[in-house]
């Protein structure tokens, strides 16, 4: 046992961000406690399994946290409010949605749920590496963070207050009705179809069936479905029979382009049901290529962003730049400074660390379809595993619905980019640190 503080150098001052880095690198506690997420998962009706989770997924979860400073956490916050204001420009609106697929043009009224806003903590602060449309586990950190215990004085002063993430979360569905149906027939919203490829075969899968316990626990029938399940008359869309007010999309095919999405497609666009997140959102927010328009200091002066916002971004999001054939060679002779990734991509799929890349792979990259972003190592935090201090890369996720943040997880993992297979890792609570917080003895 000793004091926490006897790491930090002389040097530098004793700030929430500091206190946040010293604990992150010394603090080797387990903070969950496997009862309670296992009464988190387990409540209600359904076959969800604590036991059956861990072993199917067993580096879903990490068992320890992430100590992230209340400036960092308000700083992510202020990003998502300018970038918020930024998509409602209409000059931005019109440039992105020039590279973007036909469908992206239709306008919903739904604002889409489940914005994603990943940063990597790096020695200028949080920086915005990307934006995902239909980002996944938020349920799943709700639950995880309900979760923790104390195992320390210094980890009591800061665990998270009791909030109903859940009780938000069915009221932002409820929200999106609404939004949708504005000076339409007022009827509550009765039926949600949980829509995802072989929902039974993907790695989130358990965090369907939280989503469709949560919506029936509260009143409204849910179903977890493959898109094949839906059928369209011309006048509604219905699931095994049923008919469907709001489509929770959990599909990858952002475009809705691939013929088995042809029903939800053709409901989508007659404005027939209810589709959240939605193409659009996906080509405002999401699509890679957005980050080089928002990097464009000059093009966002012009536009109208105010100086203050400019500032922010300037000095929140990577240098991004997208990869043609005619720039591929000088992008190749500098590869080390760049991460590779597809315009479209989600999840990290086919995504590249400069330093890694092969030539062959990158004459795939040099096609087109890619940007470039410039290299910010993550933040890292040391856990004692097996006996072993290891240290872990770390991202933070920001789950955002119409500007604002309802919730901020972290990732765990070692190697390139987050992969839920590291030992260890996985998803982790995020404790924020303020610049009052006491530190003492935590081993």
């Amino acid at each position: 046992m000793h004091s926490l503080l006897q790491s930090v150098p002389d040097r530098l001052p004793l700030d929430c961000r500091t206190t946040a880095e010293v604990l992150n690198r010394g603090c080797a506690c387990i903070s969950v406690d496997h009862e309670s997420l296992k009464r988190a998962l387990e409540t209600g009706e359904g076959t969800l399994s604590h036991a059956q989770l861990l072993a199917t997924r067993p580096h879903l979860f990490a068992d320890s946290m992430v100590f992230v400073s209340a400036e960092h956490l308000a700083r992510m916050a202020r990003v998502v409010e300018v970038l918020e204001r930024v998509v409602a420009v209409p000059a931005y609106r019109e440039r992105v949605l020039a590279h973007a697929p036909a469908v992206a043009r239709h306008s919903p009224r739904a604002a889409g749920v489940f914005l994603g806003y990943d940063f990597h903590l790096g020695p200028a602060g949080p920086q915005l590496i990307e934006i995902n449309s239909n980002a996944g586990g938020a349920l799943l950190n709700a639950c995880l963070l309900r979760a923790q215990r104390a195992c320390c004085a210094s980890v009591a002063q800061m665990l998270p207050a009791e909030t109903p993430v859940e009780a938000a979360l069915v009221a932002m569905f409820r929200d999106e009705w609404r939004l949708a149906r504005r000076g339409g027939v007022d009827r509550p919203l009765a039926s949600i179809a949980i829509v995802d490829t072989l929902p039974e075969q993907q790695y989130l899968a358990p965090e369907f069936e939280l989503f469709r316990r949560l919506f029936e626990a509260n009143g409204i029938l849910a179903m977890i479905a493959d898109p094949a399940e839906l059928t369209f008359d011309g006048q509604r869309l219905s699931c095994r029979g049923l008919r469907v007010d709001l489509v929770y999309n959990r599909l990858t095919d952002f475009a809705l382009a691939e013929p088995q999405h042809a029903a939800l497609r053709m409901a989508y666009l007659a404005d027939a049901v209810v589709l959240t997140p939605h193409p659009q959102q996906h080509a405002l927010f999401a699509d890679k290529r957005n980050l080089v328009a928002l990097g464009d200091d000059e093009w966002l002066a012009r536009i109208g962003v105010e100086d203050e916002d400019r500032r922010l971004l300037a000095g929140s999001i990577p240098r991004t730049e997208e990869v043609f054939p005619e720039t591929a060679e000088a992008f190749w002779n500098g590869r080390k400074q760049w991460f590779f990734k597809p315009a479209a991509g989600f999840g990290s799929k086919a995504t590249y660390r400069g330093d890694k890349l092969t030539r062959r792979v990158f004459e795939d990259v040099s096609r087109g379809g890619y940007v470039a972003q410039a290299v910010v190592a993550p933040s890292e935090r040391r856990l004692r595993i097996d006996g072993v201090e290891q240290d872990f890369k770390l991202d933070l996720r920001n789950y955002v619905y119409r500007g604002a943040v309802q919730l901020v997880s972290a990732r765990l993992y070692r190697g390139q980019t987050t992969n839920f297979r590291t030992p260890g890792g996985g998803f982790a609570a995020v404790f924020p640190v303020s610049c009052q917080l006491k530190v003492g003895n935590c081993r």
